[in-house]
């Protein structure tokens, strides 16, 4: 982070409560990066919102939306302002966009994780969480395309003991992000936002957070340059 960014996040912490600036401290300190979250051609917009909500809700940054064949969109209603405290990522540029995901998630050095009751996939309560991962996550019937599945470092799926063996995926998503973040948190693993990341949110979310903050930052650039 650029000094003049640091210079001011200083200035527009000035205008947060002392409240907003400890609420925004607790949440950093659970936030992390060494997971993150991958939707595959989700249609259904209450799915992908509920996803949103999850991902806020257990402390995951990054979500990755894969469109292929549908557009994705949040409802504010499900997601109940979620949407403002993650960054997404949208790939809808490239003749087949999984392919540029995977690609730009391993350049970032996580592993592929396809989420799925076939193959021989990882029981849950048995998943290695030292290494970063991408959870892919696909349409309930489909499941993830077979691109994912040839592509994947690995595979892992939820127990079930019923008749049937798919989850709508938002319950998928919480049951499998509550499992790996709370053995995250108990463990060695350096699962935190970097110090650096983590100034980058304050400055993000106090954007997100102040009434009429553009003329407040065009204020403070007349003055400061």
């Amino acid at each position: 982070m650029t000094n003049t960014n640091m210079e001011l996040l200083n200035y527009l912490q000035s205008f947060l409560t002392e409240n907003r600036k400890a609420t925004f401290e607790k949440i950093l300190e659970q936030r992390t990066r060494h997971l993150t979250v991958v939707l595959e051609d989700i249609y259904q917009k209450h799915n992908t919102s509920a996803v949103v909500r999850n991902c806020d809700i257990f402390g995951i940054q990054d979500l990755h939306i894969i469109e292929n064949k549908y557009n994705s969109y949040v409802s504010n209603q499900v997601a109940k302002g979620a949407q403002k405290w993650i960054d997404f990522y949208e790939y809808n540029q490239e003749e087949y966009n999984t392919k540029d995901c995977i690609n730009t998630l391993r350049a970032k050095g996580y592993q592929i994780i396809a989420t799925t009751p076939h193959n021989e996939s990882c029981m849950l309560q048995d998943f290695d969480i030292t290494k970063k991962s991408a959870l892919v996550f696909g349409v309930e019937k489909e499941g993830v395309s077979d691109y994912i599945i040839n592509q994947a470092d690995g595979y892992l799926k939820i127990p079930m003991v019923g008749f049937t063996e798919s989850l709508n995926i938002s319950v998928a998503v919480a049951i499998i992000l509550q499992d790996l973040t709370t053995r995250l948190k108990k463990s060695g693993v350096n699962w935190q936002l970097s110090n650096q990341e983590k100034d980058e949110k304050r400055l993000d979310w106090a954007k997100k957070t102040i009434n009429n903050v553009d003329e407040i930052i065009e204020r403070y650039v007349s003055i400061h340059g």
